[in-house]
């Protein structure tokens, strides 16, 4: 479904790069005109023709930063996403400051072109202000992805998202299960609908059926009047189900109904109510280790588990750590006004290194507290505020084995100590990996020079 005629324009010098550009928003349904210089565009513009800008910061007569000066210009509201082959934190920071949508960096996917046109879209471009207030924070969002394993996962999303089959999609907090969804909803046979997310752990149990499938009126104390449920407000959208493998035995047994017969009883109702939105089931839980358990049906689980689609978690595609990273920190440089160039080499290196145990969301939470401490141009790895992971090579013993009785004060002094051995004894770049001052480890190893454990010897005193 397109936006409008030549809703989308394209400006791009290269030749084979716009005809697969145009190919691609075609394919997806948008009608695209195309220019090979900014200029053209401008010109373009000023006849009202378009309603979104993809363009090239490389485009010859006319710089990506000119270019959005005269689109703020000639359409204040008109979004513009800019593209470039500078892989530049202070280039994305500029164009956002100047009033890009977005900027991908080439090359890019045909996935991640598609998401951000579609982003840009709903999400920048002039809608009501009830509207925008409205939508989930997860529609107005893109995938951000180099990985193989993830752009494979994105692709079987989009292939499944016409149909009206049910999607399971598992994968560790923090990974972007959400993401996934509002991406599949934008997909979907009708992206105009709405998009309804519930989530099952937090239905007080008492209510849950009512919250799910609605009551009439009178169906108990306080229902006053006739209540849709959100299988009826989702309409013909989407209805997504977090975490439901928290949901309750009884209330399966109804969404199974639900799912199998495309209709729903309201409580206190008569009649059963068809309902026509697509399920999208989230959860990140092992749902067949819960069917042996006996917390979650076994039908429901083949019911729900039609198309698993399972996202990666974040310390498996360590190609995407610094991509996002970049993205984070040119988004919280826009929304602080700061001018953060880029990480530091060791601080960038923490970031490769890391567990990242909450996945995306840990990562984006970390590059905010970097950008709120950091004093300078350039984040440091005591603004991340991680902890070095100390890697054992093969044929030694690890330094930071954890034995039954150790102390904190001891784990500290195995900390500080291997990581001074990991840098050559350099106290400088020591200090930053640790997160701590100079003056700070110098006092550190004036204690550990004395044998003083100050801690036991205050319990014992």
């Amino acid at each position: 479904m397109g936006v409008g005629p030549k809703a989308i324009l394209v400006v791009e010098p290269d030749d084979d790069l716009r005809s697969t550009m145009i190919r691609v928003l075609e394919r997806s349904g948008f009608d695209v005109e195309s220019v090979v210089g900014a200029q053209e565009a401008v010109d373009r513009m000023s006849q009202g023709v378009c309603r979104l800008v993809v363009a090239s910061a490389e485009a010859a007569d006319l710089s990506g930063a000119n270019l959005l000066q005269a689109t703020g210009r000639l359409a204040p509201v008109m979004p513009v996403i800019l593209t470039s082959a500078r892989a530049s934190v202070a280039a994305a920071v500029a164009a956002m400051r100047e009033g890009a949508c977005d900027y991908l960096i080439k090359p890019f996917s045909s996935e991640t072109l598609e998401a951000a046109v579609r982003s840009a879209v709903t999400a920048c471009g002039p809608r009501p202000a009830a509207a925008q207030a409205a939508e989930p924070r997860s529609l107005q969002k893109t995938f951000i992805t180099h990985d193989p394993r993830l752009l494979e996962v994105l692709q079987m999303g989009r292939q499944v998202a016409r149909s009206m089959a049910t999607v399971l999609i598992q994968g560790e907090s923090g990974t972007g299960k959400e993401l996934l969804a509002a991406f599949i909803h934008r997909h979907s046979l009708h992206p105009g609908a709405p998009y309804v997310a519930v989530n099952c752990a937090a239905l007080p149990e008492h209510l849950a059926e009512s919250e799910l499938f609605g009551h009439e009126k009178g169906a108990f104390t306080g229902a006053v009047m006739r209540k849709a449920g959100k299988f009826e407000l989702a309409k013909k959208g989407t209805l997504v189900l977090d975490e439901i493998g928290e949901m309750s035995l009884p209330l399966q047994a109804k969404l199974l109904r639900a799912l199998q017969e495309r209709e729903i009883d309201r409580v206190g109702g008569a009649l059963p109510v068809p309902v026509e939105a697509r399920v999208v089931a989230i959860t990140n839980r092992d749902l067949a280790q819960a069917v042996g358990a006996g917390s979650f049906r076994e039908d429901l689980y083949f019911r729900v588990n039609v198309v698993p689609l399972v996202i990666p978690p974040l310390r498996e595609r360590p190609g995407d750590i610094p991509l996002l990273a970049d993205h984070f920190l040119a988004r919280f440089n826009a929304q602080t006004g700061k001018g953060i160039r880029r990480f530091s080499e060791d601080a960038g290196e923490l970031l490769s290194r890391h567990e990242w145990k909450g996945n995306v969301r840990e990562l984006e939470n970390r590059v905010e507290r970097a950008v709120l401490l950091a004093e300078g141009d350039v984040i440091l790895p005591r603004h991340l505020g991680l902890a070095p992971r100390l890697e054992v090579r093969p044929g030694t013993s690890s330094a930071m084995a954890v034995r039954p009785g150790t102390t904190v004060w001891e784990m500290e002094r195995q900390l500080i100590m291997g990581t001074l051995s990991e840098v050559n004894q350099n106290r400088t770049r020591a200090a930053e990996l640790l997160g701590i001052s100079i003056r700070t480890l110098r006092n550190k190893l004036r204690e550990y020079r004395m044998g003083i454990e100050a801690p036991v010897q205050a319990r014992t005193g």
